[in-house]
């Protein structure tokens, strides 16, 4: 696809569509921008865009502009079953996203890691490893920063680590990296995605453009991932907690690849089993990439995790306040849950993503939670999944501050408030990050 002879519409004055545009006027291309949303933020990035090249328009005008457009560049955040992607499809458009358009236009050897959970944390550890090994890389992708974005650095001697999600994988045709990465499948964006069904599919995507001489690292403990070894022509190398395998996993509390020694387990520097199989995966894809095994315990060592997942905030009268923002779905959180050490108070609630809590609080139960707070648009869902569960440690707050505030009162010396939402932040927040800063901010004001 050559840039300069195509005429472009950009769906979504994000993040990643501001990279996608600003990358497309670079090159010289004609370029269209569009977004549903006409917030000051939206208003701002327009204009700087439309000083650069671009022309606005209209949702209204959106029937009118497709027609005269040969690719549309969608943004993660706006559905496939959006009316702009399916008026582009009727009229015959190439869809693509912000991922694959850098893809089109990259030399790199791409790390590329998707799942339900663990995504970030992987992909982190993975570039610290690749640092250690002098080998240099670049962050990408749904961490926040756009492919497209970081293309000028991205030579063929530098490695994107980069973190792909389901919403990404919406828009991917023919997206190919050297290691796929698949962590886990669990319940999530049942709300966008619709059904487990076809969550899964979006998942398996990642692999299908793989040759045979690539990589695709799989979780062998998650039978619904272990299964995507069949769906790929790339070599297969699995990591698990659970079994011996042609990989990565655990044997006498070491950490050994293909039968060799990498690390002690007791030198690891995060909790948690999550963590665990976090690590495993890092270690699979150096190791797949020829990286020695020093720079790689180094990197394990020193890994204290990444913020917003678990994070320690502070002790309050001898109260721990723990910052688990990231936990944006049901796994995610009994996750958490299964790395306390004391006895818990739990913040849940947020935006309905489509998921069923039934689960989680039969769980919370069997766990011993001490005190559960709900709070924001989920908290009467939430509410009966509690008395489907027999729950009756639940209590009600309206929003984050008063939830934490409840919290606080309810736990004693000794045991742990622990926010594990379980849900987005869109009912109040602009993501997981600004939740998690202003729950740092409440605790930090409490005497």
């Amino acid at each position: 696809m050559y840039i300069g002879k195509n005429i472009f519409l950009v769906a979504g004055i994000s993040k990643s569509g501001i990279a996608a545009a600003e990358f497309l006027l670079s090159n010289g291309a004609e370029c269209y921008i569009v977004d549903e949303y006409d917030t000051e933020g939206v208003r701002a990035s327009a204009a700087a865009l439309a000083a650069k090249g671009a022309v606005r328009v209209s949702a209204e005008e959106i029937e009118n502009i497709i027609p005269t457009i040969d690719v549309l560049v969608m943004s993660p955040g706006i559905p496939i079953d959006n009316r702009i992607p399916i008026l582009a499809k009727k009229a015959g458009k190439r869809i693509i996203g912000e991922l694959e358009l850098g893809f089109l236009y990259s030399v790199c050897p791409i790390v590329a890691v998707t799942g339900t959970n663990g995504k970030t944390t992987t992909c982190s550890l993975i570039a610290d490893i690749l640092s250690r090994a002098d080998i240099p890389n670049r962050l990408v992708g749904n961490m926040g920063v756009p492919f497209t974005s970081k293309l000028a650095e991205l030579d063929i001697n530098t490695v994107a680590v980069t973190e792909v999600s389901s919403f990404q994988l919406e828009t991917m045709t023919t997206f190919a990296p050297h290691i796929a990465v698949v962590t886990n499948i669990a319940e999530d964006h049942l709300s966008r995605h619709y059904n487990m069904q076809n969550y899964i599919y979006l998942k398996s995507k990642l692999l299908y453009n793989l040759k045979e001489s690539e990589y695709a690292v799989l979780n062998y403990d998650d039978y619904v991932v272990r299964g995507f070894s069949e769906k790929t022509s790339g070599k297969t190398v699995f990591f698990s907690l659970k079994e011996k395998v042609d990989g990565a996993y655990v044997e006498d509390g070491i950490i050994m690849f293909r039968e060799r020694p990498v690390l002690d387990t007791k030198l690891i520097g995060v909790a948690g089993e999550h963590n665990l199989y976090n690590i495993l995966a890092s270690v699979a894809v150096a190791k797949s990439l020829g990286v020695p095994d020093n720079p790689i315990a180094e990197a394990i060592i020193d890994f204290k995790g990444i913020k917003h997942r678990i994070e320690f905030v502070r002790t309050v009268n001898g109260i721990d306040f723990f910052n688990d923002s990231k936990a944006t779905n049901v796994d995610s959180t009994l996750k958490a849950l299964n790395s306390m050490t004391k006895p818990v108070v739990l913040i849940l609630g947020g935006k309905d993503k489509g998921q069923s809590f039934d689960e989680l609080f039969v769980r919370c139960k069997q766990l011993g939670v001490s005190k559960i707070v709900l709070y924001g648009e989920t908290r009467y869902k939430m509410l009966k999944s509690a008395e489907f569960a027999e729950a009756d440690n639940v209590c009600v707050a309206t929003n984050l501050s008063s939830a934490v505030g409840l919290a606080y009162a309810e736990a004693q010396a000794g045991q742990c408030v622990l926010l594990s939402p379980a849900c987005s932040s869109f009912d109040e927040f602009s993501g997981f990050e600004e939740r998690g800063e202003r729950f740092t901010e409440l605790v930090g004001a409490l005497q």
